[in-house]
């Protein structure tokens, strides 16, 4: 998802950091730059209020699925659309970050969700619906391409893992506004009303035009480009980095296979009836549990980018892998309530903060 600078960082292994030198600041960064700061919140709001715009969709799925005569499988389909197109996105916004800027591709991408998200709200048919939510996917993983590749290119290598777990820490916040959103709205004015909230995170892109720099980095790009020949993407990056590369793509792949298979549908699984295999939670009480395992989602993305800091990328990504591998299935033979939001936390904080790790793998 990232794009790819010709200014190389300082030198680290492809999966492990370099280490700072002192013991405590390892947990936590001392004199942070202003770049840095308006970095991080930059990528961390602008994840933030894209998570809200994608859930929105998981937390109203029921209602879709009534208001459409959508089948279980139509809905699925609707979501892998938004996903497929998350990772067109990412490449798309990486190549214009590298040809126009971080920040400048962080407001496009973050416009292009915005507006798609309040188009949802417009639609009367299933293709339209298709449509709005396939140029979202295109915003959504723009933002993340864009988002990491600004706060890695600004961010010192011994705190990388921690700002860019911090920005992925916001997105299990923005499920959180979205549980709230659709638990305010709903009720009084309708599902469409929910999608029309999903134009507001367009007014940050004035903000971010204004205050956030671009890095230091690409603008050194940029001005060398002007003078030397330009190299072909083999020729920028050895071959051991694009072993590395692809085996930890691959690696990504599998686990978003499974990250997004488990939890766009945990809302609907929640509240739907045990007939049609679902839980049967009121629709209210579904939304407290779902606000209850982003909190264990948070959480999760703060550790693991703390943790891939102190003791390097591999470790702690394994780790969770291998913990949610187990508690996931035992998540879903789970019937009653009170293990359900128990147990959901838990499953949220191995099952999504390794997603912390996946821009730090540089």
């Amino acid at each position: 998802m990232g794009s790819i600078s010709r200014v190389q960082s300082p030198p680290m292994s492809a999966l492990e950091p370099a280490l700072p030198s002192s013991p405590v600041t390892r947990f936590w960064p001392t004199n942070t730059t202003r770049a840095e700061r308006s970095s991080l919140f930059a990528g961390g709001l602008g994840w933030m209020l894209d998570a809200m715009d994608v859930m929105l969709y998981s937390l109203v799925l029921a209602y879709l699925i009534r208001e459409f005569s959508m089948s279980t499988r139509t809905a699925g389909l609707l979501n892998s659309l938004t996903l497929v197109a998350s990772a067109i996105g990412g490449l798309l916004f990486g190549v214009l970050a590298d040809r126009i800027g971080r920040t400048r591709s962080l407001m496009a991408s973050i416009l292009v969700y915005s507006l798609a998200s309040a188009a949802c709200g417009l639609v009367h048919t299933i293709p339209q619906l298709a449509l709005f939510r396939f140029l979202l996917g295109l915003g959504m993983g723009g933002e993340w391409s864009a988002a990491a590749a600004l706060i890695a290119e600004t961010w010192r290598p011994e705190h990388r893992g921690k700002a860019l777990g911090l920005m992925q820490s916001s997105y299990a916040i923005g499920e959180g506004i979205a549980s709230v959103v659709v638990l305010f709205v709903l009720p009084h004015f309708g599902w469409r009303a929910v999608f029309f909230v999903g134009v507001l995170p367009a007014l940050m892109v004035l903000w971010i035009r204004r205050d956030v720099p671009e890095p230091e980095n690409w603008k050194r790009r940029v001005q060398s480009a002007a003078t030397s020949p330009r190299k072909s993407l083999f020729r920028v990056l050895p071959p051991k980095t694009l072993k590395v590369g692809a085996i930890a793509a691959t690696m990504n792949a599998f686990s978003l296979f499974g990250f997004w298979g488990l939890f766009t549908w945990i809302p609907a699984y929640l509240s739907l009836p045990v007939a049609q295999g679902g839980r049967g939670i009121s629709f209210t009480k579904s939304i407290t549990f779902f606000l209850v395992l982003s909190a264990g989602k948070w959480l999760g993305y703060i550790v693991f980018g703390i943790a891939s800091d102190v003791w390097g990328r591999k470790r702690p990504y394994f780790l969770f892998l291998t913990l949610a591998a187990i508690l996931v299935p035992i998540y879903g033979m789970v019937h009653t309530e009170a293990l359900l939001l128990v147990l959901g936390p838990i499953v949220a904080f191995f099952g999504t903060g390794y997603f912390s790790g996946f821009p730090a793998m540089r």
